[in-house]
């Protein structure tokens, strides 16, 4: 039983952060507007892909690093500060990254799957967890982020009608806090597994 509450409070927290990173709600006007011009977007696809490239960073992440010299540390560091600008851009509507706009195309792969759901902030936070959580307790926290995003996808018309713009950016404000706490915990444990000798690094 003990076990069984414990797992259930690793859950929790695992899948709050994925589901901040990936921030299908947040993302959510940018699909509509997508939408709205004429756009061609296939859920399945979308999801399927998304979780493929979460998988393939996630199993095989290490070794591709590896291939470049790179160690997770030094990765989930970098992938910190990427989280530091996205958690900004989610509270303060800072866009650091100007995403074209294109319409009348088949934009479910470019740019929904990559990189609005499974974006360098998402596969480096999948990454990071790693560190913090089993991998049974990411896979489930995965899947059901990705059982999530296929639903607000799907029913993307519906959820326009439903959520009022007003209470969209609540939500996309709320875990861009949660986000931004994260990115710093991450920051700091990554840099001191990389200087661990460095007696001012061990205010973290």
């Amino acid at each position: 039983m003990k076990m069984q509450l414990q797992q259930i409070k690793l859950f929790f927290p695992c899948f709050l952060i994925l589901f901040s990173i990936i921030d299908i709600i947040g993302n959510a006007p940018i699909i509509i507007g997508y939408k709205k011009k004429g756009n061609i977007i296939n859920t399945k696809k979308i999801t399927l892909v998304s979780m493929l490239i979460f998988l393939f960073f996630f199993f095989l992440g290490d070794f591709f690093l590896n291939s470049f010299g790179i160690d997770l540390y030094s990765f989930s560091l970098a992938g910190s500060i990427i989280l530091f600008l996205v958690s900004l851009e989610m509270i303060f509507e800072i866009d650091f990254s100007k995403l074209e706009k294109k319409s009348n195309i088949e934009i479910s792969i470019i740019p929904i799957s990559f990189p609005l759901i499974a974006g360098p902030g998402s596969v480096t936070t999948l990454m990071s967890l790693k560190t913090n959580y089993d991998i049974k307790t990411i896979m489930l926290s995965l899947i059901l982020n990705m059982i999530f995003v296929f639903f607000v996808i799907k029913n993307i018309d519906f959820i326009e009608k439903k959520i009022s713009k007003s209470n969209l950016y609540i939500i996309k404000k709320l875990f861009g806090i949660i986000l931004l706490s994260f990115s710093i915990k991450v920051f700091g444990r990554n840099v001191c597994n990389i200087f661990p000798n460095e007696s001012l690094i061990k205010i973290f």
